[in-house]
């Protein structure tokens, strides 16, 4: 990879993504090979502009993402680290290639000027090879909104803050995971990050401890466990495809038929269409409930999440101590303590913590000492087989797709408006 295109934040690997988007393709190319798809991009923060240079930067670097490539040692790495992949899979991977053609940028100007504007982004073709757009998509658009919109900052000290941030975790015997790739400031931030988790992980005593990344690309360059199971795209995707009556659990059970239990980690999603939605879909098979090994929070209240939980697990006989439970929405170091003092008294044994923004993208504007906000940027599934896709979560800012679909999905569940 030459210099040039790693200024303009083309990924380094094709494993520079999360865990979750090759486990989902491995799923789609099994399950769904032939459906299509659409995914669009949404940028939740309305004042932030991008300038008209920062997308032509953009585009340039999506057209360079066809020198990214499977090489024969990830190849070997993930054989043997992944071993929930399947040789087809694998075998589909290796000759898998970007498709720029595949990704529509619109920017449409707003200001007198015409320099600074908004971005449309669609990407259009087969699910099983879209699928893997939207990571390094978004780590791309942020990494060449910081090096070209705003720019007054620097890496000084992000070393030392990583450090500190393991070091309050690791005190506090926090189990936790990097899951900061999408709205990381720039690939030598995450670097650095990690690099600090991994020096704090070994220095400090704790009975927890750093789980892995999200990554894989670091995973296999620190020798970290990859970490991730499921997204809300499967979800979305497979009740569009087979109806939302029960859409969790036919999206689980489908899951399944790809990793059996036992082989990967099943760690279920649980605010595709609602945690309320999830918890009735969920309950009504104690069997599938006793099968999958834990649940992710990610929007809503986290400190009702677990009182939830544990009184679902409860009411099927299973013993909540047993299962895992992770949280990935919008962390930092204080709302874990936080959140792990709670689930102590609750008595799971299980507890930890994705934590993305709050490492990848934590600075500072450099000529004010102010925070310098990431962006709040998505790209989420939007279509699949010509049927739209939804996701209304536990906040309700976060809630995309046709709002038909949505008022549907509501009555499925008998959720208020």
């Amino acid at each position: 990879m030459s210099a040039s295109l790693t200024d303009l934040a083309v990924p380094l690997s094709i494993l520079d993504t999360d865990l979750y988007k090759l486990t989902m393709q491995q799923a789609v190319l099994q399950q769904f090979p032939n459906v299509h798809s659409t995914y669009r991009f949404k940028n939740r923060s309305i004042s932030t502009l991008f300038t008209r240079q920062s997308i032509e930067r953009f585009r340039t670097a999506v057209s360079h993402f066809t020198t990214v490539q499977l090489t024969s040692a990830e190849l070997s790495w993930l054989q043997a680290a992944c071993p929930y992949f399947t040789s087809d899979y694998l075998d589909y991977l290796s000759t898998y290639r970007f498709k720029p053609e595949q990704v529509k940028v619109n920017y449409i100007p707003v200001s007198a000027d015409q320099l600074q504007g908004r971005v449309e982004i669609d990407v259009v073709g087969p699910w099983v090879e879209t699928i893997l757009w939207e990571v390094p998509l978004m780590a791309c658009l942020s990494e060449s909104y910081f090096q070209s919109v705003f720019t007054d900052w620097g890496y000084a000290g992000q070393d030392e803050l990583a450090y500190s941030k393991a070091q309050t975790l690791l005190s506090a015997n926090c189990h936790f995971s990097e899951f900061g790739t999408r709205r990381r400031r720039s690939y030598q931030t995450q670097d650095i990050v990690l690099q600090a988790l991994v020096r704090a992980s070994r220095e400090i005593p704790s009975s927890g401890g750093l789980s892995g990344t999200s990554n894989v690309h670091f995973a296999q360059k620190y020798d970290l466990t990859p970490i991730g199971t499921i997204a809300h795209e499967w979800f979305m995707g497979v009740s569009a495809l087979k109806g939302y009556e029960r859409a969790n659990v036919t999206a689980l059970k489908l899951w399944e038929e790809v990793y059996t239990p036992g082989t990967a980690p099943l760690i279920a999603l649980t605010d595709t269409f609602t945690t309320t939605a999830f918890f009735k879909d969920f309950a009504s098979d104690s069997e599938l409930a006793h099968r999958w090994t834990g649940l992710r929070q990610d929007s809503g209240d986290p400190f009702t999440f677990g009182p939830r939980v544990k009184e679902m697990y409860e009411a099927l006989g299973i013993p909540h101590a047993s299962k895992t439970i992770i949280f990935s929405d919008s962390l930092d170091v204080d709302k874990c303590l936080k959140i792990k003092k709670q689930c102590d008294e609750l008595g799971f044994a299980k507890v930890s913590f994705g934590i993305g923004t709050f490492l990848t993208n934590d600075f500072r504007v450099a000529s004010t000492g102010e925070k310098s906000k990431a962006l709040n940027i998505v790209i989420k599934l939007a279509s699949v087989g010509d049927k739209p896709c939804v996701k209304l979560s536990d906040d309700l800012t976060k809630t995309t797709g046709d709002q038909d679909t949505v008022d549907h999905v509501k009555r499925v569940y008998n959720l208020s408006a």
